[in-house]
């Protein structure tokens, strides 16, 4: 249960949200509500995920790679839950998003997509542990700026899942839309 009022006040902003949010993903996202409370918080998080929706350095799969490796190293249900849905929209193999929590054991990943969720779990400890061999693996397929948004992409879900889950945020069911029912 949200550790937080889910009915924020109704002010203009609040409503272009809902309405933004309803029209995108089909309900009003409880981050959202939450981040309402503070209507200057909310607006700037806004903000930077439409700055962040214009990084293109990092391959798109790599990037949700490392997101939901976040998200599940975190514990923060509710990003796992709108993460596999929104990679499900774009088309992102249904396996590699499954396996996201169980990655070391599954056979659905390159090399290289094994040191992106291996360094973004490494950033999401505390204290960091992210190792000079690590990063010169990543090097060898990642130029600087690949490297660069992969960090920040790491750092931005860490923000992200420890509010979530601060909050007591918690899955709002985006996941079960993805799964095609089984016929009788």
């Amino acid at each position: 249960m949200a550790r937080i009022s889910l009915d924020p006040p109704r002010t203009l902003v609040t409503r272009a949200v809902e309405w933004y949010s309803r029209r995108t993903y089909g309900k009003v996202l409880d981050p959202a509500r939450a981040a309402a409370h503070n209507r200057r918080v909310l607006v700037s998080v806004l903000r930077l995920e439409q700055g962040v929706a214009r990084w293109h350095r990092l391959d798109e799969a790599l990037k949700t790679l490392a997101v939901a490796a976040s998200a599940a190293s975190i514990g923060c249900s509710w990003c796992m839950d709108f993460g596999y849905w929104e990679s499900h929209r774009r088309g992102m193999d249904v396996r590699k998003l499954s396996d996201v929590p169980r990655w070391r054991d599954s056979d659905v990943y390159t090399p290289l997509e094994r040191d992106v969720m291996e360094y973004a779990e490494a950033m999401t400890a505390t204290p960091p542990t992210v190792d000079d061999a690590l990063v010169a693996r990543l090097r060898e397929h990642l130029d600087d700026a690949a490297l660069v948004e992969l960090t920040a992409m790491v750092a931005l879900e860490n923000m992200r899942s420890r509010i979530n889950a601060s909050l007591g945020l918690t899955s709002q069911g985006f996941r079960d839309s993805c799964d095609i029912p089984v016929r009788g």
